[in-house]
């Protein structure tokens, strides 16, 4: 099953919350705090296998947790961080943040790897809040959350070569005459819904990958028919053969639908107007097609290549293969992947920088709500069953003025407020 897209929820580890624990040695007197900090939360990795072709994992398994770091211990022991989660996708992947549409990278080499969201970092145990004023506090912090999102998945296929065209011209007959690729061949359109990919043997020792993809119509670079689909798929091939109906069996002109082609791939993606290209003028067994394919010379000149085939008969196939392995020897492979990589380069985001500790406060009928990435962060970080805990952070909200942004909303003595998945009473 060829899976292209998927849509996954994946979640960082928690970081290990801190301990509150002091000595108890018995030669110690008034021993000290010796609660450690929690392990770190691990990280979700994502990692490029290119033993994979498609998403088809993703269809099963949508739900990504990573695990959660150790908590502290007792003697000042800090607790162990999470081993990292680790995704593996095929090559060509990209990976996009669902709510934002950003991109995150872009996966193309083998072993390349990105953190797609943080593990949280462990809490800290009482050993780090003891001062001269207060040497043994019963304060710990819990792990900091760990990141989560939801990411949508795009493979675009890594071929050598890209077969193009309108549907039912022969591109699946093609592939499956040279290669061992079984696509569906049927006589109407769009029989071809998925790539097909097939390793064509060109002969000592040479060999390249070409993918059958699905056929274009006109209004494709805006979504019609298969539209992007399909085109996400050609803009990662070294090569383009372009595969057109000599014998116009459909009534369409062959070099209109040449020039149709090439405009959708030019609206598509302009790179792809200058991407290599090979015409395969298919069913010259036809009468017709031989007097179309001279009109056709005349028209295109005499800069494009053109081999006249018949994928039903086998006529002309082997020297199209030749000719498709000798055009590959002059394009490296390097030169693809790095331009790929340096778009992903190019393509920097300029965020403002982000105030730790903004926050806004609004009013939901007789409730208050504070909401702001760090507040409700160090929410959930505070150990709620400690007063300690609890009256420090008391004091962090009223020294970040959030105490005052309540009263000038109305907040009275008794009046319920909300941080995150936690409310409480505002006390004067």
């Amino acid at each position: 099953m060829f899976v292209d897209t998927a849509k996954i929820y994946i979640k960082g580890g928690d970081g290990g919350n801190g301990m509150v624990a002091f000595r108890r040695e018995k030669y110690v007197d008034q021993g000290g705090p010796a609660g450690g900090d929690g392990g770190r939360g691990a990280d979700v990795v994502f990692v490029v296998d290119e033993g994979l072709r498609t998403l088809v994992d993703f269809k099963y398994q949508r739900h990504f947790k990573a695990p959660k770091g150790e908590n502290g211990r007792t003697k000042s022991q800090h607790g162990a961080g999470a081993e990292d989660m680790v995704v593996k996708v095929p090559p060509g992947t990209a990976i996009y943040d669902d709510d934002t549409d950003e991109l995150i990278a872009d996966m193309v080499y083998h072993g390349q790897t990105v953190v797609v969201a943080k593990g949280g970092r462990g809490g800290r145990g009482n050993i780090r809040f003891a001062t001269s004023v207060n040497s043994a506090p019963s304060i710990a912090e819990n792990g900091e959350p760990g990141q989560e999102r939801y990411v949508r998945l795009e493979l675009k296929v890594l071929a050598d070569v890209g077969l193009v065209g309108y549907p039912s011209v022969g591109k699946s007959t093609l592939i499956s005459m040279v290669s061992a690729a079984k696509p569906k061949i049927a006589e109407y359109h769009f029989t071809t819904l998925t790539p097909n990919l097939g390793v064509v043997d060109a002969g000592e020792g040479r060999s390249f990958v070409m993918a059958d993809l699905p056929g274009l119509i006109e209004g494709a670079h805006e979504g019609i028919g298969l539209g992007h689909q399909f085109l996400r798929h050609v803009e990662r091939t070294r090569l383009i053969l372009h595969v057109v109906d000599m014998a116009g069996i459909e009534g369409r002109d062959p070099y209109e639908d040449y020039v149709q082609i090439n405009e959708e791939l030019k609206l598509y993606n302009q790179k792809l107007e200058d991407r290599p290209q090979i015409v395969a003028a298919n069913k010259m067994d036809i009468p017709e097609a031989e007097e179309n394919l001279k009109a056709f010379r005349e028209k295109v000149g005499e800069n494009v290549e053109i081999f006249p085939i018949s994928a039903a008969t086998k006529q002309g196939i082997q020297e199209l293969i030749y000719a498709v392995a000798d055009k590959l020897d002059q394009i490296p492979v390097t030169p693809v992947v790095e331009e790929l990589q340096e778009e992903a380069q190019e393509r920097v985001v300029y965020k403002a920088e982000k105030d730790p500790e903004k926050f806004f406060v609004r009013r939901d009928n007789e409730t208050f709500i504070v909401e702001g990435d760090y507040i409700v962060r160090l929410m959930k970080m505070t150990n709620l069953n400690s007063h300690d805990s609890v009256q420090r952070f008391a004091r962090t909200m009223r020294l970040m003025g959030v105490d005052q942004a309540l009263r000038e909303k109305g907040a009275e003595n008794g009046s319920t407020v909300r941080i995150g998945d936690f409310e409480f009473e505002f006390v004067e």
